[in-house]
Protein backbone atom coordinates (compact mmCIF):
# COMPACT_ATOMS: atom_id res chain seq x y z
CA UNK A 1 0.00 0.00 0.00
CA UNK A 2 1.44 3.43 -1.02
CA UNK A 3 0.45 6.86 -0.21
CA UNK A 4 0.15 9.53 -2.60
CA UNK A 5 0.21 13.53 -2.74
CA UNK A 6 -1.40 15.40 -5.58
CA UNK A 7 -1.72 18.75 -6.49
CA UNK A 8 -5.01 19.61 -7.94
CA UNK A 9 -6.47 22.32 -10.05
CA UNK A 10 -10.13 23.09 -10.37
CA UNK A 11 -13.08 25.19 -12.01
CA UNK A 12 -15.23 25.38 -9.04
CA UNK A 13 -17.85 26.72 -11.40
CA UNK A 14 -21.06 24.21 -10.82
CA UNK A 15 -19.64 22.04 -7.66
CA UNK A 16 -20.95 21.94 -4.04
CA UNK A 17 -17.71 22.97 -3.24
CA UNK A 18 -14.95 20.50 -2.08
CA UNK A 19 -16.35 18.61 0.64
CA UNK A 20 -18.43 15.71 -0.35
CA UNK A 21 -22.53 15.78 0.36
CA UNK A 22 -25.65 14.31 0.28
CA UNK A 23 -26.50 16.14 -2.95
CA UNK A 24 -24.67 17.35 -5.98
CA UNK A 25 -21.14 17.45 -7.13
CA UNK A 26 -18.50 17.67 -5.25
CA UNK A 27 -14.67 17.84 -6.15
CA UNK A 28 -13.63 15.49 -3.55
CA UNK A 29 -16.39 12.93 -4.78
CA UNK A 30 -15.23 13.16 -8.37
CA UNK A 31 -11.77 12.63 -7.35
CA UNK A 32 -12.47 9.88 -4.94
CA UNK A 33 -14.79 8.10 -7.51
CA UNK A 34 -11.91 8.01 -10.65
CA UNK A 35 -9.37 6.59 -7.56
CA UNK A 36 -11.94 4.09 -6.35
CA UNK A 37 -12.50 2.88 -9.75
CA UNK A 38 -8.88 2.18 -10.28
CA UNK A 39 -7.75 0.96 -7.15
CA UNK A 40 -10.72 -1.36 -7.43
CA UNK A 41 -12.25 -0.36 -3.91
CA UNK A 42 -13.27 2.77 -2.04
CA UNK A 43 -10.66 5.72 -1.59
CA UNK A 44 -10.94 7.93 0.68
CA UNK A 45 -8.88 11.37 -0.38
CA UNK A 46 -8.56 14.17 2.60
CA UNK A 47 -7.87 17.75 1.53
CA UNK A 48 -5.35 20.35 2.45
CA UNK A 49 -9.08 22.54 3.24
CA UNK A 50 -12.58 22.82 2.07
CA UNK A 51 -13.27 25.32 -0.44
CA UNK A 52 -16.98 26.42 -1.08
CA UNK A 53 -19.84 25.72 -3.63
CA UNK A 54 -18.16 28.31 -6.31
CA UNK A 55 -14.30 28.52 -5.18
CA UNK A 56 -11.27 27.65 -7.42
CA UNK A 57 -8.48 25.99 -6.88
CA UNK A 58 -4.56 26.59 -8.93
CA UNK A 59 -2.80 24.28 -6.71
CA UNK A 60 -5.48 21.86 -3.90
CA UNK A 61 -3.60 18.83 -2.42
CA UNK A 62 -4.68 16.33 -1.02
CA UNK A 63 -3.22 12.70 0.02
CA UNK A 64 -4.62 9.21 -0.21
CA UNK A 65 -3.69 5.51 -0.12
CA UNK A 66 -3.43 3.02 -2.85
CA UNK A 67 -3.62 -0.38 -2.65
CA UNK A 68 -2.24 -1.34 -6.37
CA UNK A 69 1.01 -1.19 -7.44
CA UNK A 70 1.13 2.08 -9.49
CA UNK A 71 4.07 4.72 -9.32
CA UNK A 72 2.90 8.41 -9.19
CA UNK A 73 2.79 9.59 -12.91
CA UNK A 74 0.72 6.38 -13.73
CA UNK A 75 -1.99 7.24 -11.01
CA UNK A 76 -2.26 10.74 -12.15
CA UNK A 77 -2.68 9.79 -15.90
CA UNK A 78 -5.04 7.39 -14.91
CA UNK A 79 -7.10 9.32 -12.62
CA UNK A 80 -6.96 12.32 -15.16
CA UNK A 81 -8.42 10.15 -17.54
CA UNK A 82 -11.32 9.63 -15.32
CA UNK A 83 -12.11 13.17 -14.41
CA UNK A 84 -14.23 16.17 -15.46
CA UNK A 85 -12.19 18.93 -17.84
CA UNK A 86 -12.60 21.30 -15.07
CA UNK A 87 -10.65 19.09 -12.42
CA UNK A 88 -7.29 18.34 -13.17
CA UNK A 89 -4.32 16.56 -11.02
CA UNK A 90 -1.85 18.65 -12.25
CA UNK A 91 1.78 16.79 -10.42
CA UNK A 92 1.53 13.53 -7.65
CA UNK A 93 3.83 12.07 -5.71
CA UNK A 94 4.82 9.08 -3.18
CA UNK A 95 5.13 10.41 0.44
CA UNK A 96 5.54 8.71 4.10
CA UNK A 97 2.68 6.62 4.92
CA UNK A 98 2.24 9.79 8.14
CA UNK A 99 1.55 12.20 5.78
CA UNK A 100 -1.63 13.69 5.77
CA UNK A 101 -2.95 16.56 3.48
CA UNK A 102 -4.37 18.91 6.06
CA UNK A 103 -2.69 17.41 9.56
CA UNK A 104 1.02 18.54 8.00
CA UNK A 105 0.01 21.77 6.43
CA UNK A 106 1.38 25.10 7.90
CA UNK A 107 -0.08 27.74 5.52
CA UNK A 108 -2.26 28.56 2.64
CA UNK A 109 -2.49 31.42 0.33
CA UNK A 110 -5.28 32.31 -1.57
CA UNK A 111 -6.21 35.44 -4.32
CA UNK A 112 -9.68 36.95 -4.60
CA UNK A 113 -9.78 39.38 -7.76
CA UNK A 114 -11.96 42.39 -8.42
CA UNK A 115 -12.58 44.04 -11.74
CA UNK A 116 -13.02 47.78 -11.18
CA UNK A 117 -15.02 49.86 -13.66
CA UNK A 118 -18.02 50.86 -15.36
CA UNK A 119 -18.50 47.31 -17.72
CA UNK A 120 -17.82 44.19 -17.05
CA UNK A 121 -15.71 41.89 -18.81
CA UNK A 122 -17.99 38.86 -20.70
CA UNK A 123 -15.35 36.46 -20.59
CA UNK A 124 -14.16 36.88 -17.51
CA UNK A 125 -17.34 37.39 -15.63
CA UNK A 126 -17.01 33.82 -14.09
CA UNK A 127 -13.99 34.57 -12.49
CA UNK A 128 -13.79 38.47 -10.89
CA UNK A 129 -16.36 40.22 -8.63
CA UNK A 130 -17.22 43.35 -10.71
CA UNK A 131 -17.72 46.37 -8.65
CA UNK A 132 -18.73 49.80 -10.62
CA UNK A 133 -18.05 52.06 -7.64
CA UNK A 134 -14.29 53.68 -7.75
CA UNK A 135 -11.63 51.54 -5.28
CA UNK A 136 -9.58 53.45 -2.94
CA UNK A 137 -6.71 51.09 -3.53
CA UNK A 138 -4.23 53.23 -1.15
CA UNK A 139 -7.42 52.85 1.66
CA UNK A 140 -7.58 49.17 1.20
CA UNK A 141 -4.17 48.00 1.55
CA UNK A 142 -3.90 50.17 5.03
CA UNK A 143 -6.73 48.60 6.58
CA UNK A 144 -5.52 45.86 5.75
CA UNK A 145 -2.36 46.00 7.97
CA UNK A 146 -4.33 46.01 10.83
CA UNK A 147 -5.18 41.92 10.05
CA UNK A 148 -1.72 41.05 10.08
CA UNK A 149 -0.33 38.89 12.84
CA UNK A 150 -2.27 36.08 15.03
CA UNK A 151 -5.65 37.55 16.00
CA UNK A 152 -9.09 36.21 17.06
CA UNK A 153 -10.71 36.38 13.44
CA UNK A 154 -14.37 35.81 15.14
CA UNK A 155 -15.68 38.54 13.29
CA UNK A 156 -14.76 37.57 10.15
CA UNK A 157 -16.51 33.41 9.70
CA UNK A 158 -20.06 32.55 8.51
CA UNK A 159 -22.61 33.10 11.37
CA UNK A 160 -23.48 29.94 12.77
CA UNK A 161 -20.06 27.97 11.58
CA UNK A 162 -18.60 25.67 14.24
CA UNK A 163 -14.99 25.74 15.19
CA UNK A 164 -12.79 24.55 18.02
CA UNK A 165 -10.97 28.06 17.90
CA UNK A 166 -11.39 31.24 15.82
CA UNK A 167 -8.06 32.70 16.64
CA UNK A 168 -5.67 32.10 13.19
CA UNK A 169 -2.82 34.10 11.99
CA UNK A 170 -2.41 36.28 8.89
CA UNK A 171 1.16 36.37 7.13
CA UNK A 172 0.08 38.86 4.71
CA UNK A 173 -2.33 40.84 3.02
CA UNK A 174 -1.72 43.28 -0.01
CA UNK A 175 -4.14 44.06 -2.95
CA UNK A 176 -2.06 44.03 -6.54
CA UNK A 177 -3.54 46.43 -9.57
CA UNK A 178 -2.88 46.23 -13.16
CA UNK A 179 -5.05 47.94 -15.93
CA UNK A 180 -6.53 46.31 -18.42
CA UNK A 181 -5.64 47.93 -22.35
CA UNK A 182 -7.51 45.32 -24.49
CA UNK A 183 -10.02 48.39 -25.96
CA UNK A 184 -12.70 45.39 -26.95
CA UNK A 185 -12.88 44.37 -23.25
CA UNK A 186 -13.44 47.92 -21.81
CA UNK A 187 -9.61 49.48 -21.58
CA UNK A 188 -8.98 51.29 -18.54
CA UNK A 189 -10.83 49.01 -16.23
CA UNK A 190 -8.66 47.93 -13.27
CA UNK A 191 -7.89 44.23 -12.47
CA UNK A 192 -7.02 44.15 -8.56
CA UNK A 193 -6.30 40.65 -6.87
CA UNK A 194 -6.49 40.84 -2.86
CA UNK A 195 -3.70 38.41 -1.91
CA UNK A 196 -3.76 37.03 1.24
CA UNK A 197 -1.49 34.48 3.48
CA UNK A 198 -2.23 32.74 6.96
CA UNK A 199 -1.92 29.51 8.74
CA UNK A 200 -5.48 28.82 8.26
CA UNK A 201 -8.97 30.30 7.48
CA UNK A 202 -12.23 29.75 8.70
CA UNK A 203 -15.22 29.27 6.91
CA UNK A 204 -15.74 32.48 4.47
CA UNK A 205 -13.03 34.42 6.04
CA UNK A 206 -11.41 35.59 3.21
CA UNK A 207 -14.41 36.42 1.31
CA UNK A 208 -15.54 38.35 4.54
CA UNK A 209 -11.77 40.23 4.60
CA UNK A 210 -12.50 41.14 0.93
CA UNK A 211 -16.11 42.72 1.33
CA UNK A 212 -15.43 44.62 4.49
CA UNK A 213 -12.15 45.95 2.42
CA UNK A 214 -14.44 46.95 -0.34
CA UNK A 215 -16.43 48.58 2.02
CA UNK A 216 -13.31 50.66 3.05
CA UNK A 217 -12.41 51.19 -0.58
CA UNK A 218 -15.93 52.83 -1.55
CA UNK A 219 -15.50 55.28 1.32
CA UNK A 220 -18.50 53.82 3.06
CA UNK A 221 -16.06 53.19 6.00
CA UNK A 222 -12.80 54.50 7.58
CA UNK A 223 -9.43 52.60 7.36
CA UNK A 224 -9.59 52.50 11.27
CA UNK A 225 -13.40 50.82 11.67
CA UNK A 226 -11.93 47.41 10.09
CA UNK A 227 -9.24 47.28 13.31
CA UNK A 228 -12.95 47.97 15.45
CA UNK A 229 -14.42 45.17 13.90
CA UNK A 230 -11.56 42.58 14.34
CA UNK A 231 -11.73 43.39 17.80
CA UNK A 232 -15.51 43.28 18.26
CA UNK A 233 -15.35 39.59 17.19
CA UNK A 234 -19.26 40.34 15.63
CA UNK A 235 -19.82 38.93 12.22
CA UNK A 236 -22.91 41.44 12.05
CA UNK A 237 -20.28 44.65 12.19
CA UNK A 238 -18.38 43.26 9.12
CA UNK A 239 -18.89 44.02 5.34
CA UNK A 240 -20.65 41.65 3.39
CA UNK A 241 -19.41 38.17 2.17
CA UNK A 242 -17.91 38.25 -1.17
CA UNK A 243 -19.11 36.29 -3.55
CA UNK A 244 -17.47 32.43 -4.05
CA UNK A 245 -16.86 33.04 -8.00
CA UNK A 246 -13.70 35.06 -7.60
CA UNK A 247 -11.44 33.54 -4.88
CA UNK A 248 -8.56 31.44 -5.67
CA UNK A 249 -7.05 28.70 -3.41
CA UNK A 250 -3.53 29.51 -4.71
CA UNK A 251 -1.91 26.68 -2.38
CA UNK A 252 -1.20 24.70 0.28
CA UNK A 253 2.53 25.42 2.45
CA UNK A 254 4.04 22.80 3.80
CA UNK A 255 7.27 22.34 6.59
CA UNK A 256 8.84 21.09 3.29
CA UNK A 257 7.79 19.28 0.15
CA UNK A 258 6.80 15.48 1.19
CA UNK A 259 8.79 15.22 4.17
CA UNK A 260 5.96 13.20 7.50
CA UNK A 261 8.02 13.48 9.73
CA UNK A 262 7.76 16.86 10.37
CA UNK A 263 3.87 16.72 10.68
Amino acid sequence: MATFKITIAYDGTGFVGWQRQARGPSIQGVIEEALSALDGRTVAVHGAGRTDAGVHALAQVASFTLVRDLDADAVMRATNARLPASVRIVSAATVDAAFHARHCARGKRYAYRILNGDVPDVFARAYVWHVRAPLDVGAMNAAARQLEGRHDFAAFQASGAATITTEREIFRIEILTTKNTNEGLGAGRELMTVQIAGDGFLRHMVRIIVGSLVEIGRGRRDCRWLGRVLASGDRRLAGPTAPAHALFLLGVDYPSDVLADEC
